[in-house]
């Protein structure tokens, strides 16, 4: 494995865990709510590195779908927080 790939793979763990610290300590749900959405980014940034590293194109496919959850999940949560319906 070069070095880039293995700075792109601590990057990505570093952020993680980053994103992980605001989730559980973040001050308010807003905070949370964008640690989540980031931790999600950067899961469809491993599974994109995956891809790349292994040739295999199914990984792209997980990270495709993991990008729609988790919008559709920060869209909800944030219409949770807003203390809207799902009709408005």
């Amino acid at each position: 494995m070069s070095t880039i790939m293995l700075v792109f793979i601590w990057a990505l763990l570093i952020s993680a865990f980053l994103c992980l610290y605001r989730i559980a300590m973040g001050p308010t749900p807003p905070d949370r709510t964008v640690g989540i959405d980031i931790l999600g980014t950067i899961v469809v940034g491993f599974c994109a590195f995956m891809s790349l590293y292994t040739g295999k194109d199914y990984y792209m496919n997980i990270g495709i779908s993991w990008a729609l959850l988790s919008f559709i999940g920060t869209v909800a949560l944030a219409k949770f927080l807003e203390r809207r319906s799902f009709d408005e």
